[in-house]
């Protein structure tokens, strides 16, 4: 991101609202005004990615059940990607990256988040990079808050009528308006130095549909936890589904400082335990959950044309499955909220100098260990978890003793059991 000025590009609403004579959206920042607007659900995020892994570790899945579930899901072509056979099932060599986007639209949702009569925005509300490393393993999962103020590089519009110019300070959620996935692709690529190979965008719906799927994820909560539809009254483990787990996932006020990044941080709560909710055998040993988890998602997506086709997706799940929880991370792109002004007023500010130690390890694959597990203020270490066996590949213990710690970034593993750092204010579902 270059040339910063205190002259905001955040939304020309003349361009936002009308092209060549057709009006376009209204209101496209609404967030902290509706009663039900939003970040959707992290869980999707990696879901969507490991998704492969459970369909592929369910041997019971077979061919015929894999073509049923696919033909369920619209694909989708990223700037840049050129055509080529699939590659044969089998791990696919080297390391590689997984863009999940999640849209916050309202056409099909049945209601959820409220009409879509009135609620016309179309914005990339989950924004989430899983990069696979070379020699395939361990896995760094990257969020970048949806109020992220970076650089949005010139994108065709998803209507095919002509190139929306770039923009140097734009919020991250308006690049799916701008240009649907593939400009969200080319964003996050501007911004991370990844490349992006697979894409996948999930909507609303599919949060309930897939928690259902599993019987539940359980979360810990350190305090009362007050979301849209859903109230824990003390301090424990619950186990969520449905509307449950979407109010969860989406309360803002209740969790921490009442920011986006410490609901990154609530939702990294979820998310590791739902990774240890998919790897278990109660969840891999039934085929029933496994292909209802399967169907859930695919019917909710839009893949990448390169992520598309069953071999592709077998290939991937082959070299994602062996990877140990403790070797799989989650962390936020660094960044800052409230004492901002100018074009990050209201947004969030990115910390390029830490967002750049952050790139270089995980574009070098260099495995690093985090200052602490969550963030204290969002989500912070379960004292009353049991332990988890810590094991890798070959069954021995995982040794992160002589790693580097990236100091600053918050985060946490898959195997780190967490809870959600709860305040007394009511829910914001902004």
């Amino acid at each position: 991101m270059s040339d910063l000025t205190p002259r905001s590009e955040l939304r020309p609403r003349s361009e936002l609202r009308s092209r060549n004579g057709v009006p376009r959206l209204a209101g496209i920042a609404r967030h902290g005004q509706l009663r039900r607007n939003g970040l959707w659900p992290t869980i999707l995020k990696f879901v969507a990615a490991a998704l492969a892994v459970v369909l592929v570790s369910g041997a019971s899945v077979g061919a015929i059940a894999f073509n049923s579930l696919y033909s369920k899901t619209d694909t989708v072509q990223l700037i840049g990607e050129t055509e080529g056979p699939p590659p044969e099932i089998g791990a696919i060599e080297g390391g590689f990256n997984i863009l999940i986007v999640g849209s916050d639209t309202r056409e099909g949702q049945d209601g959820i988040g409220g009409d879509a009569e009135d609620e016309t925005s179309v914005l990339n509300d989950v924004n989430m990079v899983l990069h696979v490393s070379q020699d395939q393993t361990h896995a760094v999962a990257i969020s970048i808050p949806r109020d992220m103020v970076v650089g949005i590089p010139e994108c065709p519009w998803d209507d095919g009528s002509g190139d929306v110019k770039a923009y140097s300070t734009e919020p991250i959620n308006t690049a799916l308006y701008y240009g649907g996935l593939p400009c969200v692709a080319l964003t996050v690529e501007e911004l991370t130095g990844l490349p992006i190979q697979f894409a996948g965008l999930i909507t609303f719906k599919g949060v309930i549909a897939m928690t259902n799927a599993i019987g539940g994820v359980p979360v810990c909560v350190d305090g009362p936890f007050y979301g849209d539809g859903v109230t824990l009254d003390t301090a424990g483990t619950y186990t969520l589904s449905g509307w449950d787990a979407l109010a969860f996932l989406r309360t803002r006020s209740g969790v921490g400082d009442g920011s986006d990044l410490t609901r990154i941080s609530s939702q990294q709560v979820y998310l590791s335990s739902l990774v240890r909710t998919l790897k278990s055998s109660d969840t891999l040993g039934d085929f029933k959950k496994v292909y209802n988890l399967a169907d859930a998602a695919l019917s909710n997506m839009t893949l990448s044309s390169s992520l598309g086709n069953i071999p592709t997706m077998v290939s991937i799940a082959l070299a994602l499955k062996n990877i140990p929880m403790e070797n799989v991370t989650f962390v936020q792109y660094p960044g800052t909220t409230g004492n901002t002004e100018g074009v990050y007023a209201g947004k969030v500010k990115p910390n390029t100098e830490l967002g750049d130690q952050l790139m270089q390890y995980v574009l070098s694959d260099q495995p690093f260990k985090l200052a602490e597990a969550g963030d204290g203020e969002g989500s912070a270490l379960d004292p009353n978890a049991a332990p988890l066996p810590t094991t890798s590949e070959t069954g021995a213990p995982v040794d992160t003793s002589t790693l580097p710690v990236l100091e600053g970034v918050r985060g946490q593993t898959a195997a780190d059991q967490t809870c959600t750092v709860t305040n007394d204010d009511g829910p914001n579902w902004g």
